[in-house]
């Protein structure tokens, strides 16, 4: 190998199957971007996505590795470009993705001087990255970009590069074969991970013994969807869904109850409240309000993750291995129920769940419900629609109201719950799925936060996609909505101007000003043709939607001291008590007639 080292690392990314960076150059990353100019001359580079904020390449990382299973790899130059990415770095940790971070650094030759942008990255990653190492050698890069990405890719963990810009530029030397230096190779398939045959029979006794039986699954159970259905009919079970695996199962199966939680349904609140036997499959859902009470319930549990077994509920058996072949050896094991009337049940009380939500969403509002935003836009999706959504309220209407249709996919910063990565996370999709439609669900907070810097992302690319479809929509309601509505249920304080209100934005507007599409919708009757027309657009486009504040994004039950916070924030003197209490009134109704 000849060169700079900066040449071979390029080099080393592409033997390890690195074909797309998310990034934004600096001087202290230019040998590595010197390089990926050189290969790309040569015709064997890697695709380079200029970002607006290294925050966004990180969260476009993550994002690529949730929709392709691969790596994604994010770049930045050292002191403030590194410091940019830790957000998005910790988005993939949390939500148990692999994702490498390359970041310069200043020349080793001043590493302890308090040079301009010296910062002790390694120190900065300690805690995000399962493992980071700044590079003092060319001989040791080999290595170290071999054990980084190995280590991501088999953790399902983040880890970071440290390049000084001296060592980028200085040539490259293979490491010798003598004392004090190491030889290291490319290559890692995961194995196939199955509990013990008798671990097995523990969790199929357990689970033949059950007589209401309710499945929760999670993003880990996406590779073994076919699985967990043919195991819910054998045990008569409904299946509950945590919000990163909304997308493993449609939402046409009778006894899928949905999404779990804060943003969850009914039925899936129920199906925990009432069950006697839990199976959790790939997930690691945090409230444990939402889940049986000690000693209601004996639980499975089977995941990849050892660390996250026995984790959120005092599980009976944990499995620890791969959802779809524990499934597969776990099904011969298990006896059919004859008695169905449980899963009669929660069949009936999903149907009934949906006209629910149907009424929810075509309630009057002031002017436009968010709930039928998203209502309106599931029956229109493609079939291969992609949905992103960011944090908040909208978030809500996401889980709820979105039904996921076979073939459709979706996610969002689950773990972390960041605001600002629905765009991010909706440009990666893009890339990775060109074909593909991809939908934006964003409040016009996080629009505002970052989302409207990287519309001009989109605007630098659209045209090397093969499908124009990319659709963001923005509800624009001038408030902090989710911390509004926590302020009053959770704190019994009334909205605090101050730090809710946000500034009117013509978001429509700014989309047409990019050369994107811009639709701008306040009545509800023209949200259909809102969304046919944003699907069927020759451009990316915006639907800026003016939807009413006063909407309650209320659980799934609300609390006796959740219902006592929200009546202590009305007599505080909320500014818009009138409003709330008609539109809670009215949600209230609907809890208590259904």
């Amino acid at each position: 190998m000849t060169g700079k080292t900066s040449d071979f690392f390029v080099e080393r990314l592409r033997a390890w199957g690195v074909t797309r960076i998310y990034g934004y150059s600096g001087d202290g990353i230019n040998g590595v971007l010197g390089a990926l100019q050189r290969a790309e001359k040569e015709g064997n580079g890697i695709e380079f996505i200029q970002v607006r904020h290294e925050e966004m390449a990180a969260f476009m990382a993550t994002a690529h590795a949730k929709f392709t299973g691969e790596l994604g790899v994010c770049l930045s130059t050292g002191g403030p470009g590194a410091t940019h990415l830790v957000t998005g770095l910790y988005d993939a940790k949390l939500d148990h993705v692999p994702v490498l971070a390359i970041a310069g650094q200043a020349e080793s030759t001043v590493r302890g001087a308090n040079y301009q942008q010296e910062l002790n990255l390694d120190r900065l990653f300690a805690d995000v990255c399962g493992y980071v190492q700044e590079v003092a050698a060319p001989a040791q890069l080999r290595h170290v970009t071999d054990r980084a990405i190995r280590i991501a890719k088999a953790a399902r963990d983040v880890t970071a590069i440290v390049l000084p810009k001296d060592v980028q530029d200085q040539p490259y030397e293979e490491p010798a074969q003598q004392h004090g230096f190491t030889r290291s190779g490319t290559g890692y398939s995961r194995p196939t991970i199955v509990p013990q045959p008798e671990d097995l029979g523990r969790a199929a006794d357990l689970l033949n013994a059950g007589t209401k039986v309710a499945i929760l699954i999670g993003a880990g159970a996406r590779s073994a969807a076919s699985e967990v259905v043919e195991i819910a009919d054998l045990l008569g079970a409904g299946i509950a869904k945590a919000l990163l695996g909304k997308d493993v199962l449609p939402d046409d199966i009778p006894f899928v109850t949905g999404a779990i939680g804060l943003l969850g349904t009914r039925p899936s609140s129920d199906l925990m409240r009432k069950c006697d036997t839990l199976l959790m499959i790939g997930t690691g859902f945090p409230w444990a309000e939402f889940l049986p009470g000690d000693g209601q319930a004996r639980a499975v549990q089977i995941d990849l993750d050892p660390a996250m077994l026995g984790l959120r509920y005092p599980v009976d058996v944990n499995l620890h291995g791969d959802a779809a072949e524990t499934l597969r050896a776990l099904k011969p094991l298990l006896r059919r129920k004859e008695d169905r009337s449980w899963r009669d049940d929660v069949e009936a009380e999903v149907a009934k769940w949906w006209e629910t939500l149907e009424e929810r969403a075509m309630a009057e509002a002031n002017p436009v419900n968010p709930q039928r935003v998203v209502w309106e836009m599931s029956p229109r999706l493609p079939s291969d629609a992609i949905v992103t959504s960011d944090s908040g309220s909208c978030a809500n209407w996401y889980a709820r109201d979105w039904k996921v249709q076979a073939g459709q996919c979706g996610s969002l910063s689950g773990g972390l719950a960041s605001m600002g990565a629905a765009v991010p996370y909706a440009i990666a999709a893009k890339f990775a799925h060109p074909k593909r439609p991809v939908i934006a669900l964003v409040g016009d907070g996080a629009m505002q936060m970052n989302n409207m810097a990287e519309l001009i992302t989109v605007q630098k690319y659209w045209r090397d996609w093969e499908d124009p479809r990319f659709v963001v929509c923005v509800f624009n309601n001038g408030d902090l909505n989710e911390v509004t509505w926590e302020q009053r249920v959770m704190e019994g304080n009334p909205r605090y101007p101050t730090t809710q209100d946000i500034p009117d934005v013509p978001y429509a507007r700014f989309s047409e000003m990019l050369g994107l599409g811009g639709i701008y919708v306040d009545d509800p009757l023209q949200l259909g043709s809102a969304w046919q027309q944003a699907l069927s657009a020759d451009r990316p486009t915006l639907i800026e939607v003016r939807t009413d504040p006063s909407v309650a994004p209320f659980p799934p039950h609300l609390t006796l001291q959740q219902a006592k916070g929200f009546m202590t924030s009305m007599v505080k003197g909320d500014r818009k008590v009138g409003t709330v209490l008609v539109d809670t009134a009215r949600q209230l109704f609907q809890e208590i007639k259904n």
